[in-house]
This record gives C-alpha cells, sequence and structure tokens, in this order.
C-alpha cells in the first residue's frame, strides 16, 4: 500500500499507485469474515455443550416433552452427580436442590445407561427425603 500526502502530483510518488488520494476507509471484509467464522463455531460448540457433562441416556417407546424448567440432576457412567453442570455430593443433593430452589418440588434425573444403579438408588432416595419428584430424561427410540 502506498500513502501520498500531496495527492501524487509530484514525481517523488512515482510506482503503480500514483495518482491515487489517501486510504481513509478501514477495510471490513476480514472482520466480518472472523466474526462469520466465529457465528458457526458458537453455533457448533452450543450444540455440543447443552449438557455439560457426556451421558448416553436410555431409550424408551414413550417420552414426554419437558414442559417445566425444572432442575437436572446428571449421573455420569463412572457415578459422578453433578446438579446443573456443577459437581455435587450425592447425599447432600436433595437439600442443595431446595437450598438453591427454594419452591421446586421435582427435578430431572438423566443418568447414563451405563452407570451404577447403586449411584442412581442413592440420587433417587436422596431426592425422596427432600420430598422431590424425580422425572427421568430417556430418548426416544428412532422409528425402523
Amino acid at each position: 500500500m502506498a500513502f501520498s500526502t500531496n495527492g501524487g502530483s509530484s514525481g517523488v510518488g512515482r510506482g503503480r499507485f500514483r495518482g491515487t488520494s489517501t486510504l481513509s476507509e478501514i477495510n471490513v471484509v476480514p472482520l466480518v469474515d472472523v466474526v462469520l467464522v466465529l457465528l458457526i463455531i458458537f453455533m457448533l460448540t452450543a450444540h455440543v455443550m447443552e449438557f455439560g457433562m457426556e451421558v448416553d441416556v436410555p431409550h424408551t417407546k414413550e417420552t414426554k416433552t419437558a414442559s417445566q424448567d425444572l432442575p437436572v440432576v446428571t449421573i455420569s457412567k463412572d457415578g459422578n452427580c453433578s446438579l446443573n453442570d456443577r459437581a455435587t455430593n450425592i447425599h447432600v443433593i436433595g437439600q442443595e436442590i431446595l437450598r438453591r430452589y427454594g419452591g421446586q418440588k421435582a427435578v430431572y434425573l438423566r443418568a447414563d445407561k451405563n452407570a451404577n444403579w447403586d449411584s442412581i438408588a442413592q440420587v433417587v432416595a436422596a431426592l425422596g427425603d427432600a420430598k422431590l419428584a424425580v422425572n427421568m430424561v430417556t430418548q426416544p427410540v428412532e422409528a425402523k
């Protein structure tokens, strides 16, 4: 790029850009390219990060669509428990939900289909002690 302070009228500015005026605008094309690439990246990662912990829930023939915005308790296949993607202790999960979500009477339970049943039973018992209804999260069976 060449810049000329005198409009290119003297012999000093010999070259390809003789007679061009000063460049006073910002080229926004690279900025738009970067913004579009970032938009695509965020769109792809938002789908992946829908749930922070990777859990393969069981498949069932009939499912109901979730109609309420309830806290989600997740149990991974290695028995780790989390409440809305924040790790928590299995034994105090009921009190934790009551403390964080005062008036809630129900929760969603996402458990990996390969999870240890002992972990699931402990979580259900802790939620029952806190008088919380448990709604299991499953995937519908795909039609063949």
